[in-house]
């Protein structure tokens, strides 16, 4: 891969080997978010202890402290009833949230300040000394009042202790419904037995007695609301039946006929103009059938030349007759003698006579069908002319009847409450308040023990005080500490891959990170091989170690993953390129006279600078002198082009770089390699500061390749990255001793 160090030319790991290194990590069977809180409790656990055992002490005195409390309860039902002042529907549903609101209604009423007043007068609690003792109460001191009553202090002594005891009262007071029935406890705790049984019971009497009240004053109102309405609207349906007859007269409106429905309005009417106009209508049309048939007889009269009435006409028939027996006969005669015989000649005459006798009569009998077609047409023209006025006067009548049946209406919707009002009056009066809804189930019990202070339930809640406390505690000393706490967080809260965790060991950490056989060394073993999931070709030719801020192992991690690199038979080239602070040196025994700042600042031959080590595989170039300004020199084409010339020739490039925060150095070592391999010590830097160095390294395009987590406690290993079977060969890890 020798000429490809620059970032352009990687390749981002894919999800997919990301999920398999973490998935080799993470064991199976238990959930790392348990394990999380588990180690959290190991860590403060003498934080969590303490705020248990004050908790308990505090339960403990708080129950040998307390007084005595007795409480006494007394059972009712409240049966479901329902006053109608008016049987007027309303806009919402009758049955919508009834027995809700009915049965939150007296809850309410239950504990109601006036109550509490009725309870106080019955049994004369204010100038019992009894009671205010029962409360542990000194009617006399001021400081039993709260702020907002202030201006108590200003009224008499009596008016004090009345205030005070309702007020103790309300506070001592509980209703307790019985779910899903129409049952409720009435309770009443004080530090008197006797005390406690007759406040209980009074208190359900005086519900009772109150609600009675209540119905009989609603009644009362109820037929005031009712006779006023009842006069009002008397007064309105007179004026609106007024006005209808005033408007009917006004307009000659005369109805015939009325029919009311079911609801009580008028549903159809018929008026005189309706029925005028109806009469001649009829008569139109029997007209228009008269003139039809007459003209039809006139019209075959005049087609035919004689109508069958004509040839059924008696005269016309015997006129016909004796013409034809003129005919005969003096057809007789012509076969005798001549046309000019004086008896054929008379004959003749005769029939002249008679046809024009025939003619005459048939012009007489056409000429009445046609007087009789004439008369039948001029009566239908009038009938025709009566009817067309009669139905201009129903049109305007029935404009007119717009307003009229607004009136009509207007009448009927107050006659129609008025009604109702009137019999739901009639109702009240006759059937008034009814029994009682409310009903003493269980009175109450003087008790015979106290129900507090209860030394078990006392310990029950603060020992679940306690946890809760220390939960809360925990969890925010928790936020507070925000370094990294076990591996599983690096991918959750930073974003990138995990390579692997490094153990805290004790002794020297340098020799052991050179023993191929030590922990430490089969940690960066485990690192190496993920490391060859991050690209497509393997471990990264090139690539540089830092961290947030100096001391988190990122020197350390350079030269162990170097040195594991050279044991695979690579050719590994390290650079110490923290010019700020060189220690590569001193890791190897090497000197400093020379090395990456000689290079940087103008030395060509940069293979000078490079020094053998007593590792396998692996040459360093150190750091050299300490230049006036580190960032200067990195932002120059150099370092590029020394991390290409050394990749041709070496297997492995990796650079040892400056932290991150408040320096400008690794940053501009990201352009000349592949990526970042990002170090960061366990519990140490917050996770804020850890994002905001990676950010610096995303916004130059820098590749990250993953993070390594050092210092991690063996017993922070439980979270899923431990060391199950140790480190080393042949032997077993020390027991956790936390």
């Amino acid at each position: 891969m020798a000429g490809l160090p620059m970032r352009q030319q990687l390749v981002t790991p894919s999800d997919q080997t990301s999920s398999l290194i973490e998935e080799e990590q993470t064991p199976t069977g238990f959930p790392p978010i348990l394990l999380q809180y588990w180690y959290a409790c190991l860590r403060w656990k003498w934080v969590i202890v303490s705020i248990v055992l004050i908790s308990l002490v505090l339960g403990i005195l708080f129950s040998l402290l307390s007084t005595p409390q007795f409480i006494s309860s007394s059972r009712i039902e409240i049966s479901r009833a329902e006053k109608k002042v008016t049987n007027v529907q309303g806009v919402e549903s009758v049955d919508a949230g009834q027995n809700l609101e009915f049965y939150q209604t007296q809850y309410a009423l239950l504990n109601a300040r006036s109550l509490a007043e009725r309870v106080m007068r019955q049994l004369n609690l204010a100038d019992s000394d009894d009671f205010f003792e029962a409360h542990g109460v000194n009617p006399s001191d001021s400081t039993n009042f709260f702020s907002s009553d202030a201006d108590l202090l200003e009224v008499d002594e009596s008016e004090r202790r009345k205030e005070l005891a309702v007020k103790l009262l309300r506070e001592q007071i509980s209703i307790s419904p019985i779910r899903g029935s129409a049952l409720v406890d009435v309770s009443y705790t004080s530090g008197s037995p006797t005390l406690s049984a007759q406040v209980a019971n009074a208190w359900t009497k005086q519900f009772i007695d109150s609600s009675m009240d209540r119905r009989f004053s609603s009644t009362s109102e109820a037929r005031l609301f009712l006779e006023e309405r009842l006069a009002e609207l008397r007064t309105r349906l007179e004026e609106s039946e007024r006005d209808l007859v005033n408007y009917a007269s006004l307009k000659g409106i005369v109805s015939l006929s009325k029919t009311q429905g079911s609801d009580g309005k008028t549903q159809s009417q018929r008026t005189l103009v309706a029925a005028d106009l109806e009469a001649l209508n009829s008569a139109l049309s029997q007209a228009i059938a008269e003139r039809v048939r007459a003209k039809s007889k006139a019209e075959n009269l005049g087609q035919q030349g004689a109508s069958s009435e004509a040839l059924n006409n008696i005269a016309i028939s015997r006129l016909r007759e004796t013409r034809a027996e003129a005919a005969a006969e003096r057809a007789k005669l012509l076969v005798q003698f001549e046309p000019g015989y004086p008896a054929a000649r008379a004959l003749e005459e005769q029939i002249r006579v008679l046809d024009e006798n025939i003619t005459r009569e048939e012009t007489r009998v056409t000429s009445s069908r046609l007087s009789e077609y004439r008369e039948a047409q001029q009566r239908e023209n009038q009938l025709r002319e009566k009817v067309e006025s009669f139905k201009k006067r129903l049109d305007r009548q029935q404009r007119d009847s717009i307003q009229y049946n607004i009136f009509q209406r207007e009448a009927d919707t107050n006659r129609q409450l008025y009604d109702a009002l009137l019999q739901r009056y009639k109702e009240i009066g006759v059937a008034g308040v009814g029994s009682n809804n409310i009903s003493i189930v269980d009175a109450a019990k003087v008790p015979d023990r106290p129900s507090s202070p209860n030394l078990l339930l006392n310990l029950a809640l603060a020992l679940f005080f306690g946890f809760f406390a220390s939960g809360l505690v925990t969890f925010g000393l928790e936020q507070i500490d925000e370094g990294i706490r076990d591996p599983g967080q690096v991918s959750r809260s930073l974003g990138i891959p995990f390579l692997g965790s490094i153990p805290d060991v004790e002794g020297d950490i340098l020799s052991q990170t050179l023993d191929a056989k030590s922990e430490i060394s089969e940690a960066y073993l485990s690192i190496r091989s993920n490391l060859a999931f991050s690209t497509d070709h393997g471990v990264p030719q090139s690539l540089m170690i830092t961290s947030t801020r100096p001391s988190e192992g990122k020197s350390t991690s350079s030269l162990a993953i170097a040195t594991v690199l050279g044991r695979t038979g690579k050719r590994v080239l390290l650079i110490d390129a923290d010019m700020r602070s060189p220690s590569m040196h001193e890791f190897l025994d090497l000197n400093n006279n020379a090395g990456l700042s000689n290079f940087l600042a103008g030395e060509e031959e940069w293979q000078k600078l490079i020094k053998p080590t007593r590792l396998m595989g692996v040459d360093l170039i150190p750091a050299g002198r300490k230049p006036p300004s580190a960032a200067e020199l990195l932002s120059s084409d150099r370092m590029s082009a020394l991390s290409k010339m050394a990749c041709e020739k070496y297997d492995h490039l990796v650079v040892d770089a400056p932290p991150i925060l408040g320096l400008a150095d690794a940053p501009l070592l990201s352009r000349a390699v592949e990526g970042c391999v990002y170090v960061a010590e366990a519990e140490g830097v917050a996770i804020r500061g850890i994002k905001a160095s990676l950010t610096r390294l995303k916004d130059v395009q820098a590749q990250i390749f993953g993070a390594i987590l050092t210092k991690l406690e063996k017993r922070q290993a439980g979270y899923g990255y431990g060391y199950g079977y140790g480190y080393g060969y042949g032997h077993d890890p020390k027991p956790d001793d936390s």
